[in-house]
């Protein structure tokens, strides 16, 4: 039976939501082995003026258990 775990990271970008995912999900795989799904929790933003400066996504990232990982 696989386990899996899970991991809250928050995504930052200058661009997009979208962007601000994408870099995330690539920045944790590079750490993390065996990445297996994504929920977005939250996405909100940072305003300066009229116009938004940096878009945040909160994840909870899951990732399996490799059990015969020495």
């Amino acid at each position: 039976m696989n386990m899996e775990k899970h991991l809250i990271i928050t995504g930052v970008s200058t661009v997009s939501w979208k962007d601000a995912i994408v870099q995330a999900i690539n920045e944790a795989s590079k750490t993390i082995d065996y990445l297996s799904s994504v929920k977005i929790l939250d996405q909100r933003a940072k305003i300066s003026g009229k116009k938004i400066e940096e878009y945040y996504a909160d994840l909870d990232l899951s990732f399996i258990i490799d059990r015969d990982r020495d």
